[in-house]
């Protein structure tokens, strides 16, 4: 009896968590999920179980997919995400990454939707020369990041200076009133 209300548990924990837009399935008991989310007109990835191992995307209308999304599905075992009008600018680069690094045979069916010149280019032959639209962003934030660390060290510089110049004069004054 046990065994069947933590096995009843663990199945209505598993469907709770399935996309609204998708159909789960359980792979068995501790095995994790198939999500189909295939065919379902989707512009945007769903919110997903960490569980997830098989994965189901393809023939939506999906553009791009924001950075981090994807990042909870450590142990995804299979995804199919092609047939989806991407637009192949520096915001895929995400995507293409994170495919590489966990199935990169997905790679080879994707294909740029947009912008025209890279349209039918396969993803996995995107250069970062392609992705010249998107550069003008990185320095603005680069040079963010720059003043915030070259105030931060300023400041560290600062204290420690300060703290040698304290223990010195400390030591003085130990040695003055020694005498």
């Amino acid at each position: 009896v046990v065994g069947f209300a933590m096995s009843l548990l663990f199945h209505m924990s598993q469907t709770e968590a399935c996309p609204p837009s998708c159909s789960c399935k359980s792979l068995g008991e501790m095995k994790g999920l198939q999500i189909d989310c295939s065919s379902r007109k989707l512009t945007e990835v769903p919110a997903l179980p960490g569980d997830t191992k098989r994965l189901y995307l393809q023939n939506n209308s999906l553009t791009s997919v924001p950075a981090g999304t994807l990042d909870s599905l450590r142990g995804l075992e299979e995804v199919k995400i092609f047939d989806n009008p991407w637009n192949c600018d520096c915001h895929i680069l995400y995507l293409k990454l994170w495919l590489q690094d966990v199935s990169p045979s997905s790679l080879e069916n994707i294909r740029c939707s947009t912008p025209a010149p890279l349209s039918m280019k396969p993803l996995r032959q995107l250069t970062g020369n392609e992705l010249g639209i998107c550069k003008r962003l990185l320095p603005i934030k680069c040079l963010e990041f720059f003043w915030r660390d070259l105030i931060l060290i300023a400041g560290a510089i600062i204290t420690l200076t300060l703290v040698a110049w304290a223990l010195k004069f400390s030591k003085k004054l130990v040695c003055q009133i020694n005498l």
